[in-house]
């Protein structure tokens, strides 16, 4: 309770205001709604995108680090250093790191390049091909959901089987099922041996055009020449840097690099690729926050200046309420409650209408959109904050009216 009258009475005026003058308090409340709806549709994207990126991109598997020819390269005249300077990926680099390394719990390799699977008259091109050793089904997130991965056995003896993606399942074998049945892949007959989980889309790209075969039998037909990539899965996440740091050792022996040389190649993993993209989100959430701001300024400018308006009608009220005995202090609290209040409606409607649009995008399209509580509060807090920083002037003016003065004024 406000000092001289009940909370509930300029609950009541802002309220009447309101339903008086419905088309100047829209007007009042758009910059305050816009400004709301924006702020939390872009924290609703970004944590949308952090959320999918983690799981779909930069989940390399449970404690898993690559070890790869670049590290992550933003700039240009690095990357052009960095294609002189680093070799590729060798089988021998990855047998050196297999029989050597004492501390990762798995050592696993994969290479690959794209192509084209077919089945009769049926086709897929640009599939991603991708040559694996067995346990990298232990240590990559793709699992089979029907059938099984490849085998050691498989790896050995040069065995021309294949694990499919769920979108050659579904486009090669609409009818049938495919397991024990042959792809073509590049012109040459492989027997699917398993169907992959489905991983779903990556911003409308599918990631579930792809087809594992064994290592060995994609170096025997590509060739040694293409970059791999070592999968190194540590004991745990207390184990990560450790085990970095003793494949970082490992390689730069390898490959003869003095102490003050910088490496050769690059170590990878999901943290290392989520600060980059976090550092991305940063700088577009900032200046969006620019954008934001400038809604609430002039949201904030209309509040005052309707306000003022507000004062000028009700000079005489204000008057008679100093007569009966209200002091300034509860004047002043009156009109920046209701300066507050309204704001706080602006921020539920500019709430109510972002969290809309979200739902609508993430049910229509392919984009990621959440909407954190968190952020719902701040929003709301945010734009109260506005309405009784830019109430404090009228709420002022109404305080410091004469009662004499102001019961003077015409009804």
């Amino acid at each position: 309770m406000l000092h001289g009258f009940p909370l509930r009475e300029p609950i009541g005026m802002a309220l009447e205001t309101i339903r008086a003058h419905k088309l100047r308090s829209f007007l009042m409340l758009l910059g305050i709604i816009i400004s709301v709806s924006t702020l939390i549709l872009v924290i609703a994207l970004i944590s949308g995108v952090d959320g999918y990126i983690a799981t779909r991109v930069a989940n390399l598997g449970s404690n898993v680090f690559l070890v790869a020819r670049f590290p992550l390269i933003t700039d240009v005249e690095e990357y052009v250093k960095a294609v002189r300077r680093n070799k590729v990926i060798t089988w021998e680099d990855f047998q050196a790191l297999h029989d050597e390394l004492k501390l990762p719990r798995r050592v696993g390799a994969e290479v690959r390049t794209s192509g084209k699977v077919r089945v009769a008259s049926q086709s897929v091109e640009d599939t991603s091909l991708r040559g694996v050793t067995a346990n990298i089904g232990q240590i990559d997130i793709e699992e089979p959901i029907e059938g099984r991965y490849i085998s050691d056995g498989d790896d050995h003896n040069r065995a021309m089987v294949t694990m499919i993606g769920n979108d050659l399942a579904n486009k090669l074998f609409p009818y049938v099922d495919p397991i024990g049945r042959d792809v073509w892949i590049d012109g040459r007959p492989f027997t699917v041996v398993g169907i992959a989980k489905p991983l779903g889309t990556v911003f409308g790209q599918s990631q579930d055009n792809f087809a594992y075969i064994p290592i060995q039998t994609f170096l025997k037909i590509y060739g040694t020449h293409l970059d791999m990539a070592i999968n190194i899965q540590a004991r745990g996440a207390e184990w990560m840097e450790e085990t970095q740091d003793e494949a970082r050792v490992l390689l730069r022996a390898r490959r003869h690099l003095a102490p003050n040389e910088t490496d050769s190649f690059g170590i990878l993993d999901s943290a290392t690729l989520m600060n980059l993209w976090k550092n991305l989100t940063g700088v577009i959430f900032t200046a969006m926050i620019g954008v934001v701001s400038v809604f609430l300024v002039i949201g904030g400018v209309v509040i005052m200046n309707v306000m003022l308006a507000t004062v000028t009608e009700r000079t005489r009220e204000i008057g008679i309420r100093k007569a009966l005995g209200a002091r300034r202090r509860d004047i002043l609290l009156q009109f920046l409650f209701e300066a507050s209040f309204m704001a706080a409606i602006g921020g539920a409607l500019g709430v109510f209408v972002a969290y809309g649009i979200a739902v609508l995008v993430k049910s229509t399209t392919s984009v990621p959109m959440h909407v954190p509580i968190g952020a719902i509060f701040i929003a709301e807090i945010l734009s109260t904050v506005v309405g009784l920083f830019f109430g404090v002037y009228p709420a002022r003016k109404a305080a410091l009216l004469q009662p004499i003065e102001a019961l003077r004024q015409e009804m």
